[in-house]
């Protein structure tokens, strides 16, 4: 399902003129170096084409016939490779190898044949010099020449009277289409397409899986004996075509590319969706997940407002609402990718879905925060020391698959961020979020007539436990920052985690404190009301519990957070 996906979304780009898919046989790589060659074949400059600094440094990218899977044998790319391959000058290897890596490099020019072409005349002339005539020749254009060779980045060549590379040339294109047709191997039946067609034994590399190795690695691979069956080798285990194998390497790598926009970052998921035809959703659905650009802080936010009001009005139109729409997590594994997560669902199945993740993590919450809050923010809050790497490795995709197929969250996601509660002594707005999420959901699997047990702010009339002693703790702590202004450490700082946990141990001892701090209250009125407040609470709340379990613990963190929100909430002079 996930080739056949991919293989389709590939079919619809490469119909697009303005999509630059690579067709068959061909990618687009990065070239960061072009020599430029005149008519004989002496070249006159070296050029580079790096655009950007620092870390958005980026070499211009070329349509180049596909690149070959290279192992620890021998075996070059067709007018273009690394420096090595192309020159024949050792940069990084043994002289003797560089000498036959540079002859594969000229074979494959061979191969081509009589072309009518004077860029590749060039090239071929240029070829025939002898390799230290070449290297004075080029030694003589001094810093692009040193950083070259500093770099061994790829190469390719130029014609002075041509503004574009040889490889763009209608003969050479049609040579190179010629000689990289099929070679009658394996011949059988495509498990993708359900064709004929000539097997591909090695599948070409996935490059921009974070985490992977960065010249690629597999989906489908078979590297050892153990995996093999019925004695077959390599990529027969699995049949896929080569035009089906091309389609879905070519397809995944272009979603994976750095700039697309059709990727983010899930954890340790390098994630990609797409859909079976262009919708606005597919060009939206980063925007609900990843982080606002910082020149763009409400992008997000403007995103998942648009998709309610499209769900709510009906907006969203009929035949987009019946596309399919797919969702992909990728990541590293020793030797292959593995895929943490696979979503296959309707454009709007997956709508509404988005929105009722949304609407479960609203929560009040202070002016200056922002109104949605993305995927990474929430995970990050559960995360020890605020660091993307100490989330766990699995929470990620398992989260992201509960969003996107309507699930209860994980148990995980809700331990994670009561403990990072307890362990920093503080309810912050995106752990609130998560915590009414997770409760909300799982209550509403448990007991499909209760829509929402907690709200999205205070609530008097939740008569929970957790929740109510979650006010109390709360109320104590704002008569004792009232009663000593400017107070280094509150009662949260010292108690939060004991009396969300073991309410026994702490609250007959803060009930008391709490008559102390009340008498230093100048002004009777707001001593009263506290009073009266704490009355309130105290009425849903019989003995004080031994113990809270971990979902009275999260309701504990929601009642504590509702109520310190609602006292630094302005309130009408009606209320």
């Amino acid at each position: 399902m996930i080739l056949q996906a991919l293989k389709e979304y590939y079919d619809r780009k490469v119909a697009d003129p303005d999509s630059q898919m690579a067709p068959a046989g061909w990618e687009w790589k990065e070239i960061p170096f072009i020599v430029i060659l005149d008519d004989q074949g002496i070249p006159v400059a070296i050029e580079t084409t790096y655009e950007g600094s620092g870390k958005s440094r980026r070499a211009k990218p070329f349509l180049v016939p596909q690149a070959v899977k290279k192992t620890s044998g021998i075996a070059s790319n067709l007018l273009w490779d690394n420096p090595e391959y192309v020159l024949g000058i050792p940069i990084k290897g043994r002289r003797d190898r560089v000498a036959t890596q540079h002859a594969a490099f000229k074979k494959r020019i061979e191969e081509l044949g009589e072309v009518s072409d004077p860029g590749l005349a060039a090239v071929k002339k240029f070829m025939a010099l002898p390799v230290p005539n070449r290297q004075s020749l080029l030694k003589e254009h001094g810093e692009p020449w040193d950083q070259l060779i500093a770099e061994g980045a790829n190469l390719t060549f130029k014609l002075t009277n041509q503004t574009d590379i040889v490889l763009a040339s209608p003969p050479v294109k049609a040579a190179i289409n010629k000689t990289s047709s099929p070679q009658p191997a394996a011949y059988s039946i495509c498990s993708i397409t359900g064709e004929k067609d000539f097997l591909e034994r090695l599948h070409a590399p996935i490059k921009g899986v974070w985490g992977a190795q960065s010249s690629g690695a597999n989906i489908v691979s078979f590297n050892l004996d153990a995996f093999k069956s019925f004695g077959k080798d390599q990529g027969a285990n699995a049949p896929v075509g080569k035009k089906a194998a091309f389609a879905y390497t070519t397809a995944l790598n272009r979603l994976l590319a750095k700039d697309s926009k059709q990727r983010m970052q899930v954890g340790d998921a390098s994630t990609v969706f797409w859909s079976e035809k262009t919708c606005e959703i597919e060009q939206q659905f980063s925007d609900f997940f990843s982080e606002p650009p910082k020149d763009d802080p409400d992008r997000g936010t403007r995103a998942v407002e648009s998709l309610f009001k499209a769900v709510q009005t009906g907006a969203l139109p009929v035949q987009d609402s019946q596309l399919r729409f797919y969702v992909l997590g990728l990541a590293p594994n020793a030797s292959r990718i593995a895929v943490r997560f696979w979503i296959a669902d309707t454009v709007g199945g997956m709508a509404g879905k988005i929105c009722r993740h949304f609407d479960d993590i609203r929560i009040t919450h202070g002016p200056k925060d922002r109104d949605t809050l993305s995927l990474f923010r929430l995970l990050i809050s559960t995360a020890a020391q605020g660091k993307s790497e100490n989330i766990p490795p699995n929470l990620a995709g398992d989260t992201m698959r509960a969003i996107l197929e309507g699930l209860p969250y994980p148990k995980t996601l809700l331990q994670a961020a009561v403990r990072r509660n307890r362990a920093e002594q503080e309810v912050t707005y995106p752990r609130a979020a998560l915590i009414k999420a997770c409760l909300n959901r799982s209550t509403r699997f448990t007991n499909p007539e209760i829509k929402e047990e907690l709200k999205m702010s205070l609530d008097p009339s939740n008569t929970n436990i957790g929740y109510r002693l979650g006010r109390l703790f709360a109320v104590l702590e704002k008569i004792q920052s009232e009663a000593s202004p400017g107070i280094n450490a509150t009662i949260r700082d010292r108690f939060y985690g004991a009396a969300s946990g073991t309410p026994v141990t702490v609250f007959g001892n803060l009930m008391r404190l709490k008559n102390h701090h009340l008498a230093k209250l100048e002004n009777a009125g707001r001593r009263v009301n506290l009073e009266r407040l704490i009355g309130e609470i105290m009425s849903g709340i019989g003995d004080f519990p031994a113990h809270l379990p971990l979902a009275d613990q999260g309701r504990f963190a929601i009642g504590y957070y509702h109520q310190m929100q609602d006292f630094y909430t302005k309130k009408d002079k009606s209320e």
